[in-house]
C-alpha cells in the first residue's frame, strides 16, 4: 500500500487537552454537537418534565457512583436541583455559570467554548464574555421545543467537561425516547 492510500486517523478533540490538536478534530466535535442540537428537539416542557428528567440524571449518577450536581432551570427559575455524594459547593458555581452560557447563546455551553477555539482562539478573547459569571465548558444543554427554541437548560457539573456534556445528552435522548416527545 502506498503512503497516499493510507487514511489518517484523527484523534477526537479533547476540550481539556489544550495544546496542539488538529483543526479537523475540533470541527468534527462541533459538527457532532450541532447534530445533537438538531436531534434533541421536544414537543413540550413542563415542571413535571423537569423533575422527571432531573430524577433520571440522578439515577444515572447514583448508578455510576458519579460525584455530580444537577440543575434544570428556566431563566430565573430553578425547577430541579440535586447534589450527589462527592459533589461540592464549587459545583453550584459551575452549574450556574454553564447554564447562563447556554441560556445566553441558546446552544450547549460546550459548543460556545469550542466555536471560540476555532483558528486558535479562546472564549477569553471575547471581551463581552464575563468568565466570573459564565463558563463555556461542557455540561449545560438547552431544552429545545420544536418550533419555539430553547426554554430551559439542563446542566451537570462534577466530571470532566466532555463527560458532563455526554451525560446530559444521554439523559435527554433517554427522556425523549421514553416519553415520545
Amino acid at each position: 500500500m502506498s503512503n497516499d492510500a493510507r487514511s489518517t486517523v484523527i484523534r477526537p478533540f479533547d476540550p481539556d487537552g489544550g495544546g496542539d490538536q488538529p483543526a479537523e478534530a475540533l470541527e468534527a466535535l462541533i459538527a457532532k454537537i450541532e447534530g445533537e442540537v438538531a436531534e434533541l428537539q421536544f414537543t413540550r416542557f413542563t415542571n413535571d418534565d423537569a423533575v422527571a428528567l432531573g430524577q433520571l440524571l440522578v439515577q444515572l449518577g447514583v448508578g455510576r457512583n458519579l460525584p455530580i450536581a444537577v440543575s434544570i432551570c428556566k431563566p430565573n427559575h430553578i425547577l430541579f436541583r440535586a447534589a450527589l455524594e462527592g459533589a461540592t459547593p464549587d459545583n453550584d458555581h459551575w452549574l450556574d455559570a454553564k447554564s447562563r452560557t447556554a441560556q445566553r447563546y441558546a446552544v450547549p455551553s460546550l459548543l460556545v467554548g469550542l466555536r471560540a477555539r476555532r483558528n486558535g482562539g479562546s472564549i477569553d478573547d471575547n471581551p463581552m464574555f464575563d468568565t466570573s459569571t459564565h463558563a463555556a465548558h461542557g455540561g449545560s444543554f438547552p431544552f429545545y421545543i420544536r418550533g419555539v427554541g430553547p426554554v430551559a437548560t439542563v446542566t451537570v457539573s462534577g466530571l470532566p467537561q466532555l463527560e458532563d456534556h455526554r451525560l446530559v445528552v444521554e439523559a435527554l435522548r433517554t427522556f425523549h425516547a421514553a416519553n415520545g416527545l
